[in-house]
């Protein structure tokens, strides 16, 4: 189902500096800046509508392979609403997974390949054992606004009780257990499957 927009050139470098800008805050991976995303692409811009956002990222997750991938789907809906039904919308499609993902790959990866070789030759300074050690908080605030975002399209996250009682089980599995993710997955799709999520 597509959502007819109509973006000029200057909407496209947009969206490629947002992706650039946002790169950089992917820390824990992209998935933890989805709630900026929504902000960006479903609230201000309207390029995208909630269930497609919801649906890019579930079926990134779904699939195998890195978690980035819902960003390609997320750009790939915003070129197809702009290009419409046929060739010119997978056109506009593929354009738009390309920005996206050479927009969020670019600086992180570059930042990223950087950092990696200087902490390593550095990995006994306390500096860059505080600094990995920080980091943790921060991944896990932007994981749980993540996990809001997405709970938000089931209902109230604020007053759905099942929704914390499985955030917080699951949690603590993946804490305190070494039991695959995929494991978790499938039982959270059985879960949904009988209604009981």
């Amino acid at each position: 189902m597509t959502h007819a927009i109509a973006l000029q050139p200057l909407d496209w470098l947009h969206l490629f500096l947002y992706y650039l800008s946002i790169s950089l805050l992917a820390v824990g991976g992209a998935i933890a800046t989805a709630p900026d995303m929504h902000r960006y692409l479903v609230d201000q811009q309207g390029w995208l509508t909630d269930p497609q956002f919801n649906a890019s990222i579930a079926i990134a997750q779904a699939a195998p392979g890195p978690n980035v991938l819902f960003i390609a789907l997320l750009g790939w809906h915003v070129g197809t609403n702009a290009g419409g039904p046929g060739p010119a919308g997978w056109a506009w499609g593929l354009l738009g997974a390309l920005v996206c993902m050479v927009g969020i790959m670019l600086p992180s990866t570059t930042l990223t390949w950087l950092a990696t070789r200087w902490a390593h030759r550095n990995r006994e300074r306390r500096a860059v054992r505080a600094f990995k050690q920080g980091m943790a908080p921060v991944v896990i605030g932007l994981l749980l606004a993540a996990t809001w975002v997405l709970g938000r399209a089931q209902g109230n996250p604020a007053t759905d009780a099942r929704l914390w009682l499985l955030s917080a089980a699951v949690a603590v599995l993946v804490w305190r257990t070494r039991l695959h993710l995929l494991w978790l997955l499938g039982l959270g799709a059985v879960l949904g499957m009988l209604g009981w999520v």
